[in-house]
């Protein structure tokens, strides 16, 4: 009964989820047509593409949760013994439960007094999104408890419910103490609370719920319904719409060849060289990252067209992840990075402004790169046929439709055509048509399991976002903000202390917590100080953004580090030694573009 139920939840959901995706490119996609060809704006399609948003997310993270997606740390955990992996994941499960129940509950009540709130055009009760939210938690929770009780013994279950209950009680009787503790307090639940379930790898979003949930139980009269309030307002933002649109596209240009017509035609100009193929690496992740804006589809377009060749030409596989590793890592900064539109989002910085100061920087890590390969290769024997001028020319007219690409979705933007939300539709339908027209290369089987992991990867990311924002907003009631602000501005140094500061918090913050939760709590904190200061915010966001992917794919804790060894196939410890080189480089040019502010502002409008 209950596997034919999880069978309806996995049809259901998906189902809809690839359904909406569909929906939301074509209704942008009108949209921006209608608009700049027609010359006649339809005023309904953002918000009809904003509730369809808040269901399309929802949906996707049930589907994460079944899958078991939700970004985690799993480094420490999968250390341990199995009995103890055991009681992580029934304990994992529980935190999840409780964070579910915890927000479906007053998120009733929050969704009745959103049904009065009409949309200004097309009068949709705000109670429409919350729905979303509520249907999607409600089977969350069915999940959570399905994998805390699903082969599992009495043992294991007594000792997890044991040890949170016990918690429970020490918090509730410790509640006289957080008074006469003030701001102390806080280190007992973001800190020990958040590092403690992060550690056994409760997914990083249900650990900041529980955390958020324990911190205003036992330490505030705030009801708790203000949580599902903060989560709807953190993930309502029109401009995260652009997430699921450029997961979307990333997945589609490896599909319809657009990444490996790119790479052929870099492979033929220097292929042939010392390292060749290395650069072409470092080249293709450069171009690739300003189409897809996603680094999971970056690694996996270019992977499997470059890794098998360069392995057949003599080059370690622990050297392959750790240019791989490096190249993503740089490539953070480049448009139309989802960072980059999160970060705009979350912090009020232009995303155009930020589109226009990332090229630069990554452009100067990029060269660094090369660099260090160049030193590294100059004492291997070339390998590989050097292409004729023929079939240079031949390679280039092919890559042509996909070269053109990446200035085509920023002409897009900086033009006015579209928004940087709509922006990715077009480049949508771009690489649909050139997938069927130019290169004969689309795959209709695949359609749908695309669709699926855009909801999927969108929803584990908006869910972080979602709770990440109600984490900050009771870090800034608490008096947190001012806190950090005194600390922050008193620092010495003046701004370089600042900067160097934030450089350091950024790196461990992106490895930890894989950078975008990180942008989210401390975002709204930092950026005010940093403006203060005399620090621009363009550029600030560029070097924060720089720190976070240079902590997300550093080990022993960067998460990227070890997805890059999966879609490599390589075992992280052949990796481990060699991406030191590449990681040391990229903080130096870190250090450039943050001590240069031209770097990142040089070319701003």
């Amino acid at each position: 009964m209950l596997r034919k139920l999880d069978r309806l939840i996995d049809l259901l959901t998906q189902g809809l989820a690839a359904l909406l995706v569909v929906i939301e490119v074509v209704i942008l996609f009108v949209g921006v047509l209608w608009r700049y060809l027609l010359d006649n704006p339809l005023v309904w399609v953002e918000e009809l593409a904003a509730i369809l948003f808040l269901w399309l997310v929802s949906l996707g993270a049930v589907i994460a949760l079944r899958r078991g997606e939700h970004m985690c740390m799993t480094v420490v955990i999968g250390r341990v013994g199995e009995r103890t992996q055991r009681l992580a994941t029934r304990f994992s499960a529980l935190i999840v439960a409780l964070v579910t129940a915890g927000l479906v509950l007053p998120g009733i009540s929050y969704a009745e007094q959103q049904q009065a709130i009409l949309t200004p055009v097309m009068q949709i009760p705000g109670s429409w999104e919350i729905a979303g939210q509520l249907f999607a938690l409600i089977l969350m929770f069915y999940v959570a408890i399905r994998r805390l009780f699903d082969d599992t013994t009495w043992q294991e279950l007594a000792a997890v419910v044991g040890v949170t209950v016990a918690v429970g009680l020490a918090l509730y009787a410790l509640e006289p103490a957080f008074d006469a503790l003030g701001n102390a307090d806080l280190l007992i639940f973001f800190i020990g609370i958040v590092g403690v379930c992060i550690l056994i790898g409760v997914p990083i979003a249900f650990s900041f719920g529980i955390a958020t949930f324990a911190y205003i139980y036992f330490t505030t009269t705030i009801p708790l319904a203000v949580v599902i309030g903060q989560m709807d307002q953190g993930m309502s933002s029109i401009e995260l719409l652009a997430v699921p649109m450029f997961v979307v596209l990333g997945l589609l240009l490896e599909m319809t060849g657009v990444a490996r017509a790119m790479v052929d035609f870099l492979a033929a100009l220097v292929g042939h060289r010392r390292g060749g193929l290395s650069y072409v690496l470092i080249g293709a992740m450069y171009l690739i990252s300003g189409i897809s804006g996603s680094k999971a589809a970056d690694q996996a377009a270019v992977a499997p067209v470059l890794l098998p060749e360069m392995r057949r030409r003599g080059s370690a596989p622990g050297e392959l992840v750790a240019q791989l590793a490096a190249s993503a890592a740089m490539s953070e900064t480049i448009p139309p990075s989802l960072v980059l539109i999160i970060v705009g989002a979350v912090t009020g910085v232009s995303t155009s402004a930020l589109f226009d100061g990332g090229l630069l920087p990554a452009a100067f890590a990029a060269l660094g790169l090369a660099v260090l390969v160049f030193f590294r290769t100059r004492d291997e024997r070339p390998s590989g046929d050097r292409a004729g001028a023929r079939q240079v020319l031949r390679l280039f007219v092919v890559s042509v439709p996909a070269l053109i690409l990446p200035f085509v979705i920023r002409y897009a933007v900086l033009a006015g055509i579209t928004t940087a939300t709509e922006v990715a539709t077009v480049g949508v339908v771009y690489s649909i048509g050139v997938g069927i027209v130019v290169y004969r290369c689309f795959d209709w089987r695949r359609l749908v399991p695309i669709l699926v992991e855009t909801a999927t990867l969108s929803g584990a990311i908006l869910l972080i976002i979602g709770l990440a924002s109600a984490m900050a907003w009771a870090l800034t009631q608490a008096g947190f903000a001012q806190t950090l602000a005194d600390m922050m501005t008193g620092l010495p140094g003046g701004k370089y202390g600042f900067m160097a500061v934030s450089i350091v918090l950024f790196i461990v913050l992106g490895s930890v917590l894989e950078g975008l939760p990180a942008m989210v709590l401390f975002g709204p904190l930092l950026f005010p100080i940093a403006d203060q200061l005399g620090i621009h915010l363009v550029q600030y966001a560029i070097v924060a953004i720089f720190a976070m992917g240079i902590g997300l794919f550093s080990p022993p804790f960067g998460v990227g580090f070890y997805q890059t060894c999966l879609i490599g196939k390589v075992s992280s410890d052949e990796a481990f030694g060699r991406i030191w080189p590449y990681m040391g480089v990229l903080v130096v040019a870190l250090i450039v573009v943050a001590a240069i502010p031209w770097i990142s502002t040089g070319f701003l409008q």
